[in-house]
């Protein structure tokens, strides 16, 4: 197992995990893959570098978080049944400094720890045992969208308190800046661009991930739900992101010129 971790970095618990990133260079279209089935991982590491991307595998949660803090790959395949410390704690440790994108693998039947690694900032899922063809299609749909320019527009958003900087990725409420992960960014500018249109959960899908990639349509109340509570503290419930019962979602507020 090819699995190495630079001796330089040192981290005795989570607190220190949380750290200020790191200030190497970012390696473009890069991989972590954190995996403890060597079989698997070496299987997974061999496809993804077929479609050209450089794969640094982890054995565990722990050596996963440290290679992301000294990397910061592109994106995350990240096992959710994970040595030292699992896949959802991971997921958070990450997102308290890193918005690259996270494909959770899960051989768990629990609906529930899905949902709590989405709440957790996972991006997307795939369930094991699953076709190395969709799990392909999902990386290459999610680094697809990482970073990729805007369609059209400002590069800023400005909706009352709530301003979205496309370019650069970023949301703040009230001056408070919100931790979205990319999907989540992406969700949100795709109702704020057209505020008060109503959109259904198949229509988001297509918008946020893509015509290619199969996606439950609970993922997007998911998201929503992480999306409101970051918003304004409640996931059930938004004066800014309704819900239009039977149909979707929309978007309240009021665009207005950038600043």
């Amino acid at each position: 197992m090819s699995s190495m971790i630079d001796s330089r970095v040192d981290v005795d618990s989570h607190d220190s995990l949380r750290a200020t990133t790191p200030e190497e260079p970012e390696q473009a279209s890069s991989i972590l893959l954190v995996e403890d089935d060597e079989t698997l991982a070496i299987t997974v590491r061999y496809n993804l570098q077929k479609e050209g991307f450089p794969v640094t595998l982890a054995a565990d949660g722990l050596q996963g978080v440290r290679t992301a803090r000294f990397q910061k790959p592109s994106l995350i395949v990240l096992d959710l049944m994970l040595p030292k410390i699992d896949g959802i704690e991971v997921c958070r440790l990450l997102r308290t400094w890193s918005s690259a994108p996270i494909l959770v693998l899960t051989a768990l039947d629990d609906e529930r720890k899905v949902i709590e690694a989405f709440e957790a900032g996972a991006d997307d899922y795939v369930t094991k045992p699953f076709r190395m063809s969709e799990l392909l299609a999902r990386v290459r749909a999610l680094l697809r969208r990482t970073g990729e320019g805007q369609p059209h527009g400002a590069e800023v958003l400005v909706a009352g308190e709530l301003i979205l900087d496309l370019k650069a990725f970023r949301a703040t409420y009230a001056g408070r800046e919100l931790r979205l992960p990319p999907k989540e960014f992406r969700l949100l500018t795709a109702l704020v661009r057209q505020p008060h249109t109503v959109f259904s959960r198949l229509e988001l899908i297509r918008l946020v991930w893509g015509e290619d990639v199969v996606v439950d349509p609970r993922n997007v109340d998911v998201h929503i739900r992480s999306i409101r509570s970051q918003l304004e503290g409640d996931p059930d419930g938004s004066s800014l992101i309704q819900t239009v019962h039977g149909v979707g979602y929309r978007f309240a507020g009021e665009l207005g010129p950038a600043n």
